[in-house]
């Protein structure tokens, strides 16, 4: 029975060296830093603009858009790596080859789509 315990031991263990070492880390830098305060250091800061105005702002729809394409590509990347590694095995390889085809026509359909819109477009 202590066998099967080690491997969480060994978890365990390493996840409370990880806590401490940020504690410490923490503690540390709240010690050792310098405390003056100004009104301009308690300011929000946002991209170096000082803040005027509302918090509200319009954001266009094509950041959303951008991101929804990061989205898919970066399953897209996700799915790559259990499929290269399934590619190798023995039996698996034209299977898991026309499937990937497939994918990737579905990817490119979506990205020609995309394209076509003018959803690329930086404007």
């Amino acid at each position: 029975m202590p066998d099967y315990f080690h491997g969480y031991a060994v978890v365990g263990l390493v996840a409370v060296v990880g806590v401490l070492f940020v504690a410490v880390a923490f503690t540390a830098g709240r010690l050792l830093r310098p405390v003056a305060p100004t009104p301009e250091k308690l300011l929000v800061y946002e991209c170096g603009i000082d803040p005027v105005g509302e918090g509200w702002a319009h954001t266009q729809i094509r950041y959303y858009l951008y991101s929804f394409l990061y989205v898919i590509f970066a399953v897209d990347a996700i799915f790559l790596f259990p499929w290269a590694a399934v590619f190798a095995a023995d039996g698996f390889g034209g299977v898991t080859l026309a499937e990937m085809f497939l994918f990737l026509g579905f990817l490119a359909a979506g990205l020609f789509y995309a394209w076509r819109k003018g959803v690329l477009t930086w404007t």
